[in-house]
């Protein structure tokens, strides 16, 4: 066991060495932190990250930071190989350090994070005391004893995992918890002294199966139910660009495409994942775009685009025509991913080693005049 331990350890290790020579190429922007919002300044633009900690018997704050980004052309070439650090890429023209900004106290561990897309003052998260708490962290101190949050929502019962702001209706959020329910609210008591909000609807017996609920306006029923999966379903994506398209990913190892029309009929199954998978996000910027990650260690990018377009037998043994990007920089299960709101291939992933990854694929991946790489460059 112990040398099947071992040579498990040196898989990784080779494949992390060999990603190392082709990361230039493949990616840029290497950077072990998250971020999410920007604004210009310089040669650089400045995202300001969301973060959480889960440390046992220890306070877990939600942490807010600031990192710099080099903009397009600003920075050193990273298909330079630096021989002092024996590494490619050069990002000595900006100042990389991470600053930690704010420690905003919560309530327990906190279980998801969000901003509020209309406006980045404001920050959703699920706390283990089934409430959802939202912050005003601009007008929180730097050091906070107490947890202050601008809003309580109530409705749920036991501690929840999913959270989604309504990207087409200001301040309107849903939330999905352990019992069974899922609860939308209407924030706009953000502006009045009200402290506890209740939800315009609960949405009952949403249950862990390989079924998929649709629910009507009538919050006890579910519209429509699709046999969605041959295992559970983990993780369901909105499509920022249709009210119709939803994807789904389970524990079949699969990621599902659907259109709410007709759920009796899926209409693509993406198939690359060695793993059961437990997210998937539609990208914000291009409605062909989402990535989907699980227990395995990589991420995948999907181009919806690109299915059934011819292949070669060598691109074909790589994985389907519409396999845009592998993201392979971790060391173990990756945790979380986020894509980030304003940047459209910026996306940053955590694996359960704690080390957050910042990321952008090389333009020449997704660009239609896609220019071919040369084999010798990637060795």
């Amino acid at each position: 066991m112990a040398e099947d331990l071992q040579q498990r350890l040196e898989q990784c290790q080779k494949e992390n060495d060999e990603m190392k020579k082709t990361i230039a190429t493949l990616e840029k922007n290497i950077r072990e932190n998250y971020w999410f919002w920007t604004d210009d300044s310089q040669d650089y633009t400045v995202h300001h990250p969301i973060l959480n900690t889960l440390t046992s018997d220890e306070q877990n704050p939600l942490l807010t930071a600031s990192v710099q980004i080099p903009k397009e052309g600003t920075g050193n070439d990273s298909t330079e190989y630096g021989s002092e650090r024996r590494e490619f890429g050069d990002f000595g023209l900006y100042n990389a350090k991470v600053n930690i900004e704010l420690k905003i106290n919560h309530d327990g561990e906190v279980n998801r994070a969000s901003y509020m897309p209309q406006n980045s003052s404001f920050i959703a998260t699920n706390s283990p005391s089934a409430v959802v708490l939202i912050y005003n962290y601009t007008k929180l101190a730097t050091q906070n004893i107490d947890c202050r949050p601008e809003l309580r929502l109530c409705g749920h019962t036991k501690e929840g995992y999913a959270l989604s702001w309504n990207p087409n209706i200001n301040r309107h959020i849903l939330s999905a918890s352990n019992d069974q329910t899922i609860c939308l609210w209407n924030t706009e008591k953000l502006a009045i002294e009200e402290k506890f909000v209740d939800p315009l609807r609960i949405f009952l017996n949403i249950k862990l199966s390989s079924n998929w609920n649709t629910c009507s306006s009538h919050y006890t029923k579910s519209s429509h139910v699709a046999d969605a999966h041959s295992a559970e379903v983990n993780c369901l994506s909105f499509n920022s660009f249709s009210e119709y398209i939803r994807a789904t990913v389970s524990a079949d190892k699969t990621v599902a495409l659907w259109d709410l029309r007709n759920l009796m009929l899926k209409l693509h199954t993406f198939e690359s994942h060695k793993n059961e998978i437990f997210q998937v996000q539609s990208s914000h910027h291009n409605e062909t775009i989402l990535a989907s990650s699980g227990t395995g260690r990589r991420l995948r990018v999907w181009d919806l685009s690109k299915i059934g377009e011819e292949q070669t037998n060598d691109n074909a043994e790589d994985g389907p025509s519409e396999l845009l990007f592998i993201h392979d920089w971790h060391r173990g299960k990756i945790s979380d991913f986020s894509r980030n709101p304003t940047e459209p291939w910026i996306t940053s992933s955590v694996p359960e080693d704690n080390i957050v990854q910042g990321w952008q694929m090389a333009e020449n991946i997704y660009t239609e005049d896609e220019n071919e790489v040369n084999s010798v460059d990637l060795e």
